[in-house]
Order: C-alpha cells, then sequence, then structure tokens
C-alpha cells in the first residue's frame, strides 16, 4: 500500500496526516511518500517522521521526493494539500481589492471575485497533479484539502471525468460543537445528514439514534436561544493580542462556564437568518457562508470575521510545534481504512461530482453530501428534495462555477470577467474590467495564462 502526502512539507498538513496514517492498524507497513516543491521543509517534515518511527517502533516507511511522477509510481492513494504563492499577501489583494472596486464581499477566499481569482489560480496547478495522477495511477484515490473546494473540483471532473477525486472539508465539524451544546446530548446519541455545495451546506435530517426521533423541531425551538450565547471568542482574541501566544480549542473551552462549545466565533448572524427564514441550519459560520450571498454584507459580523481573519492568519504564519500526534487531524484515513476494509459506514461530508445526488442542480458540478464508504470507493448518498428557497440560493452560484471552469480550461480573461459579473455578490460593473486587469498584472505569475 502507497500513500503519497501532495504538499508534504506544511507542518500543520504534513505532520497532522502522518499522525493519522501512523495511529492506523489497518494502514501498518505501508509506504508514505512525501512530495513537495520546497525541499528544505520537506526534508524537515521526513526527518521528523523518521526519528517518530524509530522512537515509537512502528512499521511504516517515509520517503521524500520533488519528483511528482516518482511519487505518484504505484500510489494507491494521494492526498493533497497545495497552495500557490504567499498565501495571505494575496488573499489579502483578492478580499481587499474588489473591496476598494466597490464589491461588497465579506471574505474572500472561496466565494466573491476573491473567490474567483484563488481559484483562477489555484486550480491550474490541481489540474496538473490531477493530470499527471490520471496517466501514472489511474485507479488512485485523490483526496484533495485546497479551497475554492468547490471551483476546483468542479474544474477537475469536467477535465478528467474519469479521476477518482474527492474533495475533503472539515466545516461539518461546526456541528459537533453546536447540536450537543443546543441540544443537550452527546454527539454519539445523534444521527445527522447535510447537503449543498462546500460551505454552502445545511443541515436537512437530525434524529435521536436510539429512538429515531425527529430532533431539528428542538433546534429550530432551541436556536435563537443558543445563538444568543456568543461569549467566550473575544476573550480567546484577547488572550492572542496580549499574548501573542495560541491557546487550543480544549484548553480555552474549559476556562468557559461549563457549556458545551465554549470556543464558538461570534459570526452566526447568518445561521440566525437562516433558521427563521429557510428553517434550516448551516453547517458553517458567515465568514464562509456569506461568501455566496449577495444580502450577506448587510447582517454579518464584520468584526468578528476581520478579527478571525486576522487569528487564522497567526496560527498559519507563527512556527508550529514540529512534532507528530497520535490523534485523529482530518477524515481522509479512515475513508481510506473503510475502502480497504470494504467497512460500508456513513461518512457525513464529501465533495463529489453530482451527477443526480441533489436533483435540483446541475448534473456537472461538484455538491457536498453523505457518502458511502466501502470496497467500491465513496459513493455519495442521493439527497432527498431541499427547500426550494435553499436551492435557489445555491443555483444563483451554480454559473459562477461553470464560467470559472471554463476560464482556467480555456485560459480565458474574458470568460473569467464573466464569472464575476455573474457573481451575487457583485452589484456594480462599471470597473470591473479594470479590477479583473489590475489583478492579473499583480498576480502575473498565477494568472498571467489569461489571454
Amino acid at each position: 500500500m502507497k500513500i503519497v502526502l501532495v504538499g508534504a512539507g506544511s507542518l500543520q498538513f504534513g505532520l497532522g496526516m502522518l499522525g493519522d496514517i501512523f495511529q492506523s492498524k489497518v494502514l501498518t507497513g505501508c509506504e508514505v511518500t512525501l512530495l513537495d516543491i520546497n525541499a528544505v521543509a520537506m526534508e524537515r517534515v521526513e526527518r521528523i517522521a523518521k526519528e517518530f518511527l524509530k522512537k515509537e517502533a512502528l512499521d511504516f516507511t517515509v520517503s521524500a521526493t520533488l519528483n511528482r511522477k516518482e511519487a505518484f509510481t504505484g500510489a494507491d492513494f494521494i492526498i493533497s494539500s497545495i497552495e500557490v504563492g504567499d498565501r495571505f499577501k494575496l488573499w489579502d489583494d483578492d478580499w481587499k481589492v474588489p473591496l476598494q472596486y466597490g464589491v461588497h464581499q465579506v471574505y474572500g477566499e472561496n466565494g466573491g471575485p476573491g473567490g474567483v481569482f484563488h481559484s483562477l489560480r489555484i486550480i491550474p496547478h490541481i489540474l496538473d497533479i490531477v493530470g499527471d495522477a490520471v496517466q501514472i495511477c489511474p485507479d488512485a484515490w485523490i483526496f484533495n484539502y485546497s479551497n475554492p473546494m468547490t471551483a476546483i473540483g468542479t474544474a477537475v471532473m469536467r477535465k478528467y471525468p474519469q479521476a477518482r477525486f474527492v474533495g475533503m472539508c472539515h466545516e461539518i465539524g461546526w456541528l459537533n460543537r453546536w447540536l450537543p451544546a443546543m441540544l443537550d446530548k452527546e454527539i454519539e446519541d445523534l444521527t445527522f445528514r447535510a447537503a449543498g455545495l462546500n460551505h454552502f451546506s445545511c443541515l436537512y435530517e437530525l434524529k435521536d439514534k436510539a429512538t429515531g426521533e425527529d430532533l431539528y423541531p428542538q433546534v429550530l425551538e432551541r436556536s435563537a436561544e443558543f445563538f444568543k450565547q456568543e461569549a467566550g471568542y473575544s476573550d480567546f482574541y484577547e488572550t492572542y493580542l496580549k499574548t501573542g501566544k495560541m491557546e487550543s480549542h480544549e484548553a480555552f473551552d474549559k476556562k468557559g462556564p461549563g457549556r458545551k462549545g465554549r470556543f464558538e466565533w461570534t459570526d452566526k448572524r447568518i445561521a440566525k437568518f437562516m433558521l427563521e427564514h429557510y428553517k434550516l441550519l448551516p453547517i458553517t459560520v458567515d465568514s464562509h457562508f456569506g461568501e455566496y450571498l449577495s444580502w450577506a454584507w448587510d447582517i454579518v459580523d464584520h468584526r468578528g470575521i476581520l478579527d478571525f481573519y486576522d487569528y487564522y492568519r497567526a496560527t498559519l504564519t507563527v512556527e508550529q510545534r514540529p512534532e507528530i500526534e497520535l490523534k485523529l487531524h482530518e477524515r481522509a484515513i479512515p475513508i481510506i481504512e473503510g475502502i480497504i476494509t470494504d467497512l460500508g459506514y456513513e461518512e457525513a461530508a464529501v465533495n463529489v461530482i453530482n451527477d443526480g445526488l441533489i436533483e435540483d442542480l446541475p448534473s456537472w458540478v461538484v455538491v457536498e453530501v453523505p457518502a458511502v464508504i466501502n470496497k467500491d470507493g465513496v459513493k455519495g448518498i442521493k439527497v432527498p428534495s431541499l427547500p426550494k428557497g435553499y436551492l435557489a440560493l445555491m443555483r444563483n452560484y451554480c454559473g459562477v462555477y461553470d464560467l470559472t471552469a471554463e476560464a482556467v480550461l480555456q485560459a480565458s480573461k474574458e470568460l473569467a470577467t464573466q464569472a464575476i459579473i455573474a457573481n451575487p455578490v457583485v452589484n456594480q460593473v462599471s470597473h470591473i474590467n479594470d479590477m479583473v486587469t489590475r489583478m492579473i498584472d499583480v498576480q502575473s505569475k498565477w494568472l498571467g495564462y489569461l489571454k
């Protein structure tokens, strides 16, 4: 068994994923190949991994290479988490330049013009990765952690429909915090399903595991009071501002007043709005969900979003602890175990080609749905009819994904501009051409292919 980690030089991704692999009994004895374009960073992760294996006497083989074709030879699974360029400098451009040109976007990572520019930069590189995999190890499953998830997946599946490509995102983890606190139940006592587009997904089914009782009415009843409890976020951020140190979520939780979910960010105003007007609970916070909505700017907690951005930037730019921990960080490894052992379990959220899973959305768009994991791989679960109002919001953005994919595949500045004009958050177009030209000029290393 061979697993390749693409972007393994990142301490957060590389060491986190190695920790997941090294605690797996199913994967004992497998070969792990580290792949990165940064030799120094990759060699550091390789050294830490080999020292850890020797210390713990674990039966795994770790190697590293800068050669992608060498890494992919004989691969069974590929797990990829990459970014291009200076992530936060480029993100600052994505977010703030459109604001200067009159576009009100609330985050600019995945949706809005910022999300389009991000997509246009990163998709060509992921297409190169998938193209090599399709040629060298066509049966390998490819798990992608890079954003913008839906844009990437839609473009990949359009060019390489034969690829076993699955997008992975941990945002559904918010339900693990919200639901127990809201219902006063353990998460193990609940069964739930959510569906939609990545970072734009909502809970559609919630039951008591033992009795089968529908618990969604209780969410609707208790959510208003629950979402009033926004304490904890500002205290956490103040601690960081004063000390420059990052506390773990678990450590900060212990300082709270005893309720579960003490570590909560304040940007949940869209969640309250969606519950009130659509009777649906989003699985993520305003900074993501609001990226796709024309009216989000009007109601989100802008201070909370900006503070979270500062915090997130700090957590990824400070020197991280260079050690491997034997605890589960991401879901890719349990999925791989489920495929190998034909487990047949249900995974809460994967991003796969729609092809009828959500009937009222285009077949070609990548959707986020639960899935069955067995020897045949990752099979999305068909979603029952979703409320028309929610479907309308999602359809508003599908055209942007269509145009973005075509802009990359055709290297077309015109289609890229049309993707931005079609974007729901864009309500002024007199300066759009200037904005697109400026972004291509300042990010020419990554966007210069658009003609």
